[in-house]
Parts: structure tokens; C-alpha cells; sequence
């Protein structure tokens, strides 16, 4: 496993050092609210739960917050310290991962909203089992990347990106039960709808999930890997 717990340069300057470890931890605690977004919108749900899934919703305001802090923050260090090499990279993966980690948290919102529809609907919809079964997928991508990142492990953003290829495979299967379960009973359209919606949302968080392992790769090795195929980010990590 390759993990470069010192990624970024020791300076003589001790406040440089602490403003890029700050940094960092920001996008981890922001990234520790989103995985729990997450994961209580797909509880939310599968339990029937509309308090917990207006609390999701509650806490994406948070999380824009903490969006426009990192940015800020890391827009005065690119302005002030003008960082080179290894710390520019990691300036730079920072403001993308919480781009990503944002828009996370905006599909946990949209799942917590079709949460509340299907709640008050008042029947449990086809769908629910893919719903956990990719929800699992993809909160362990979520988990994996954030790890990835705190320990500039790329051997895990590998996994995660090996992960997505896997996930969208199960939303692919999903669908294609679900559009001919609407096609075999037309009565159920509008539930399942709301699931297959929910199921693209994951869907799209497992990419983000990806994008920020591809930050990772492109912080420890200074390779773009963005758009390339998993065997291709395979490749690129051997070399």
C-alpha cells in the first residue's frame, strides 16, 4: 500500500505548514457531515423516516458554508504563499475535492427529498433493496476516498475508482427491473420513479466519490488521471 503521510514540503515557516495541514482537515471534518448526509438519507428511506430526512435537508446550508470557508482559505494561500509543486497540488485538491464533496451533499438532500415523497405515499415501493444494496457501494467509496485522501494513500483511490466501475453496473440493473416493473404495473409509476431517481443520485455520488480519489492520484503523483478508464489509472500508478 503506498501511503505519503508527508506529501506537501516542511518549511522553515511553521504558520505555512499549519495553514496546509488546516486546510486539509477542513475538507476532512466537511467531508466526515457529508458521509453522514449520506448514509441517513438512504436510512431515512429504507426506514420510512421523514424527521430524519428533513434533517438531511436541514444540513446542506452547513455544508455551503463549509464550502465557501475552504475556498476562501484556499484562495488566500494561493494569493499569499504563491505554493509550488507538491503544495500547489494540494491547494488545488483540496478547492476540487470540497467542490465535490458539496455536490454530494446536494444529492443527499435530493434523496432525502423523494425520502419524504415515498414516506407519504404511505407504501413501500419496488426498488428498496437496490436502494441499500447500491447505498452500501457507495458509502464505503465515500469512506475509501476520504481515507485516501487524509493518508495520500493512492493504492485506495484505486479501489475507489476499480468501486464506481462496479456500482454502475448494479444502477444499470436496477433500472432496466424497475423500468419493466413500471411497464408490468402502471400503478406504481410515480413510486418507482421517486426510487429511480433516488438511484441516480447515487449514482452520481459514487462519480464524486471517484473524482476525489482521481485528486488524490493527482496529489501524491502529479498525474491527471481524470477521464482515463480504471485500467488506464492502473497503468499510470505502475509506471
Amino acid at each position: 500500500m503506498e501511503i505519503n503521510t508527508d506529501v506537501h514540503t516542511q518549511h522553515i515557516s511553521q504558520q505555512f505548514n499549519s495553514e496546509l495541514n488546516e486546510v486539509k482537515n477542513r475538507l476532512l471534518a466537511m467531508g466526515g457531515l457529508v458521509e453522514k448526509q449520506v448514509s441517513d438519507a438512504i436510512e431515512a428511506l429504507i426506514e420510512a423516516d421523514s424527521e430524519l430526512a428533513k434533517s438531511v435537508c436541514e444540513k446542506d446550508e452547513l455544508i455551503n458554508d463549509m464550502e465557501l470557508a475552504i475556498d476562501e482559505e484556499c484562495t488566500r494561500i494561493l494569493a499569499r504563499r504563491q505554493p509550488a509543486a507538491s503544495d500547489l497540488r494540494l491547494v488545488v485538491a483540496c478547492s476540487k475535492a470540497t467542490s465535490d464533496l458539496e455536490r454530494v451533499g446536494d444529492e443527499a438532500v435530493k434523496v432525502a427529498r423523494h425520502a419524504i415523497e415515498l414516506c407519504d405515499q404511505g407504501e413501500s415501493p419496488r426498488g428498496y433493496v437496490e436502494v441499500r444494496h447500491i447505498g452500501n457501494m457507495v458509502r464505503s467509496m465515500i469512506k475509501d476516498s476520504l481515507t485516501g485522501f487524509a493518508r495520500f494513500d493512492t493504492d485506495m483511490a484505486l479501489r475507489v475508482a476499480k468501486a464506481d466501475k462496479s456500482v454502475d453496473v448494479e444502477y444499470k440493473s436496477a433500472m432496466r427491473e424497475l423500468v419493466t416493473f413500471m411497464m408490468e404495473d402502471p400503478r406504481s409509476i410515480t413510486r418507482v420513479l421517486n426510487v429511480i431517481w433516488v438511484l441516480r443520485s447515487l449514482e452520481r455520488i459514487a462519480d464524486h466519490a471517484r473524482s476525489i480519489a482521481e485528486h488524490v492520484i493527482y496529489l501524491v503523483k502529479g498525474t491527471d488521471v481524470r477521464h482515463l478508464s480504471y485500467k488506464a489509472i492502473k497503468r499510470e500508478l505502475k509506471e
